[in-house]
């Protein structure tokens, strides 16, 4: 299973194409529907998938974490995807994917993992509400194969934050307000992101305009300018920074900065790719498309303060 990994350096040349690589993986086969449903997730964010290794169950862990197995000594929780989609398939997962979020190591298990595909982010769709509504909010974009078969990418940040049962309420004490007003624009698909951002914003006394993806993101941010043009004013007077994820349905984070950067009317005002994809390389490969900071999810300090130097 690891030569599904394998030349991953290739992969940067995606960057400020539109396209990204999802590994292909299944859940079983649903005993109420009959179903059974294909699932991707970024290969930007797995480490290595393997036969799951014995799984110690700890105290006090929500339903769906199976508990923790060691890897090269370190001590990794583990998600049943199956079990926190409600999905009963009657079968033990015997897959780990084992992922990386924010510098935080945790394994999935699957039943079984399929293939890595190339993609356009075009063909990427925003999730229809009653597919939204059917799978809690775990899925933020689609697509439909040649084959006839829809693929969902999931809401890792969602299935963590629900999981770990934490508490991010104290991530935000201490986060002082700016001096002057100003505004920013901010894009993410994630309902957990953008409720992260928007608490980090009104902490500094922000305002802030949003969109939930880099298609509707371009769209806005186009009408703003020509607004601009129309008020015989600097675009910059109306929106200092933007912000944004880099995995979106439809467009890419990279993308949307190649684009912000190659329109002159935006000259002056920074862009912050905000990123659960925290690993050297996506960091180069904001870089390469012109991103003036690169900043992990979530440290909302660290945000504020990049936040702060660039607005001054």
């Amino acid at each position: 299973m690891s030569e599904l990994l394998k030349n991953i350096d290739a992969r940067t040349k995606l960057a400020g194409t539109n396209k990204l690589e999802i590994l292909l993986f299944s859940l079983g086969t649903d005993l109420r529907s009959g179903r059974n449903e294909s699932f991707g997730i970024n290969v930007f964010k797995v480490r290595e998938v393997m036969r799951a290794p014995e799984i110690t169950r700890a105290p006090e862990m929500p339903s769906a974490v199976e508990g923790m197995v060691s890897l090269r000594g370190v001590l990794v929780p583990v998600v049943d995807i199956a079990k926190y989609a409600g999905i009963e398939t009657g079968k033990k997962p015997e897959i780990l994917i084992v992922t990386e979020y924010n510098g935080h190591t945790q394994g999935f298990l699957v039943e079984a993992v399929d293939i890595i595909l190339r993609l356009d982010w075009s063909a990427m769709k925003v999730p229809p509400e009653m597919l939204t509504a059917k799978m809690g909010g775990l899925v933020t974009a689609v697509t439909e194969l040649a084959d006839g078969r829809l693929v969902m990418l999931l809401d890792v940040e969602k299935i963590l934050s629900e999981t770990s049962r934490f508490d991010d309420s104290h991530l935000f004490v201490g986060i002082e307000p700016l001096e002057a007003r100003r505004s920013i624009f901010f894009v993410d698909d994630s309902s957990v992101a953008r409720h992260q951002i928007e608490t980090t914003l009104k902490a500094m006394n922000i305002d802030y305009m949003s969109a939930v993806n880099g298609k509707q993101a371009w769209e806005e941010l186009l009408a703003l300018a020509n607004r601009a043009e129309s008020m015989h004013t600097p675009l910059k007077e109306l929106v200092q920074l933007v912000l944004t994820d880099v995995e979106m349905p439809e467009m890419d984070g990279y993308l949307l900065t190649k684009k912000i950067k190659s329109d002159p009317r935006f000259a002056g005002i920074p862009v912050i790719m905000h990123s659960s994809l925290s690993g050297t390389s996506n960091q180069q490969l904001g870089q390469s498309v012109g991103v003036d900071e690169y900043v992990s999810k979530f440290e909302p300090h660290k945000l504020a303060a990049t936040l702060r130097r660039l607005l001054a």
